[in-house]
């Protein structure tokens, strides 16, 4: 059966030009010496959540309302992790349809790497201390489990709803943008996983903390060194959207490094009540989640270091007001507009 499909070698001697987004760059060009490094430093770090020492943790040492406490804050992680491989792999297929130079497709094929270790390294907390794969279709032993198991429903269905959105949003953006986003949560990040390794006590759960903290940090330093290659030559419309980026992703990004403001997320009146009372439970327990007055700080420093970053190449920063920053005020972020990430 003879073919339908347009032939052109038998018409002309080099074939027509390809149409783009093309997906093959097929160059190598190299211009940005730190995204060379970091990378390097990736491949260096590398590790493998299955291979930590999970031997040395002894659930039955835990009351059941400890162990659906800790497991309920893995939970609240895996929200935000369980999406970032997808959500980085979508960028990751962006960086080769741009054609990015070829060390800004290794970062972004090494954080797609570490985001699957950070969401494996949650599924193997969870099941352990829950005897049972899945938060959402474990059953409680305890009345606090059975709240804090309705709170990561609620999480769950939130963050299912963003996922089209960012579909959607990737296409629209340039790197430049995109990397505002990912930079917002990457500062924040690094911070309090710091924090969580100083202050948990089971071995596991430090050397999990330690290595996750450190991918953050070269994540960190990924956006670091594209914004500095990109930023200088900005347009005023492209600020714009980093303005109202960073914005967005303040709130999105607040339900798991500090609380979740409720005119952004759909959640029940008693959410915050019950994550307050299992954490305090797994602070208890010697896992070290950050004080409510921790995370606050933690969120003001991320916000002024950010702003630092910003204020370099004249980008508007907006008034996050939840932890005392004045700036441009943004009040219509959309759902479809956003770009979360973590």
């Amino acid at each position: 059966m003879a073919s339908n499909k347009e032939r052109f070698a038998d018409k002309m001697e080099f074939p027509p030009e390809i149409q783009q987004p093309n997906i093959y760059p097929l160059s190598w060009n190299s211009k940005t010496k730190k995204l060379q490094e970091v990378w390097e430093a990736a491949r260096r770090e590398d590790w493998d959540p299955e291979k930590l020492p999970w031997d040395t943790l002894d659930v039955d040492s835990y009351t059941w309302e400890e162990r659906e406490s800790i497991a309920y804050w893995w939970s609240l992680l895996s929200v935000f992790d369980a999406s970032a491989p997808p959500v980085f792999a979508e960028a990751l297929i962006k960086t080769y349809e741009v054609h990015e130079e070829d060390p800004v497709r290794k970062c972004f094929f090494s954080v797609t790497r570490d985001e699957q270790n950070h969401e494996i390294m949650c599924g193997l907390a969870i099941t352990k201390l829950l005897g049972h794969p899945d938060p959402i279709t474990y059953v409680p032993k305890t009345d606090l489990g059975r709240r804090l198991q309705k709170n990561v429903q609620w999480l769950y269905f939130n963050g299912a709803r963003y996922w089209t959105g960012y579909k959607q949003a990737v296409p629209k953006y340039d790197l430049a943008v995109l990397f505002s986003s990912f930079l917002m949560g990457e500062i924040a990040a690094a911070t309090i996983f710091k924090q969580m390794f100083d202050n948990s006590r089971e071995a596991v759960f430090k050397e999990g903390f330690k290595n996750i903290g450190r991918d953050e940090g070269r994540h960190m330093a990924i956006c670091m060194a594209v914004m500095e290659r990109d930023y200088p030559g900005l347009k005023e419309e492209t600020k714009a959207v980093v303005t109202k980026q960073i914005r967005a992703g303040y709130l999105f990004l607040s339900a798991v490094l500090f609380e979740p403001p409720m005119e952004f997320w759909d959640l029940p009146e008693d959410f915050i009540a019950n994550q307050r009372e299992g954490e305090e439970v797994a602070r208890g327990a010697g896992f070290g989640i950050p004080s409510y007055e921790a995370k606050l700080e933690n969120w003001r420093n991320a916000m002024i270091n950010l702003k630092g970053v910003l204020d370099k190449y004249n980008i508007p920063f907006p008034a996050i007001p939840e932890v005392g920053i004045t700036g441009q005020e943004v009040s219509d972020v959309d759902l479809d507009d956003i770009i979360p990430v973590f």
